[in-house]
């Protein structure tokens, strides 16, 4: 194993890591959403990419291979997972229904304003209640396990690195898009989209897709 092995196996995980999480869904869905609210950024980066480091390791690990063989567990979480985001996604709905903007030029007050344990849980339940995380566990796993006992962490970390990036871009960089969302057709427009991907990948979930 030498320098540029561990280059190069870092970078195909950090551009494994991005390919899965750059992507329309409820995760980043709601962290856009805190972003632009300015709303508790630090913390929900943090969960996000502690989370995902978490799961890249047990995937690493090889745990996916233990998913893969318990299937009663993922059908479970499948439904309670789409319940959840058909839930979240009437929220946003509703929240799409009435007007509201930014208040302050900072964002640091706005309608409907949530709180950090409130927050926390509503990522954490986004992140580990997606069954589809744990199908991207199982693919890391396998690409990491083809790069060898010496590399495979290597990948890991490449991958780490890519979801912590990611996500402090889309939480700290969502700053740029508030003068845009002091106009209340801009949040009915955020949550109306917000509702339409929450209540389809609930549905899509429950029906198996």
């Amino acid at each position: 194993m030498n320098t540029a092995d561990i280059f190069n196996t870092a970078g195909l995980g950090l551009a494994t890591g991005l390919a899965l999480i750059v992507a329309i869904g409820a995760q980043n869905a709601f962290v856009l959403r805190q972003g632009i609210r300015g709303e508790h950024i630090g913390p929900i980066v943090a969960v996000c990419a502690l989370s995902d480091a978490v799961l890249i390791a047990a995937g690493v690990l090889g745990i996916g291979a233990l998913i893969a063989a318990a299937p009663a567990a993922v059908v479970i979480l499948r439904f309670v997972g789409a319940a959840f985001l058909v839930t979240y996604g009437a929220m946003a709905a509703r929240r799409a229904l009435r007007s509201q903007a930014l208040l302050a030029g900072d964002g640091s007050s706005y309608p409907g304003k949530r709180g950090l344990a409130a927050a926390v849980t509503t990522m954490l339940a986004l992140t580990w209640l997606n069954p589809h995380v744990y199908l991207d566990i199982a693919l890391l796993g396998s690409i990491a396990s083809a790069q060898g006992t010496q590399l495979q962490w290597w990948f890991g970390i490449g991958a780490m690195v890519g979801s912590v990036l990611w996500f402090s871009a889309l939480g700290f960089g969502a700053r740029f898009l508030r003068g845009f969302f002091a106009k209340p057709l801009a949040w009915r427009f955020l949550d109306g989209g917000i509702a339409v991907t929450m209540t389809a990948l609930g549905i899509g979930l429950a029906l198996g897709a």
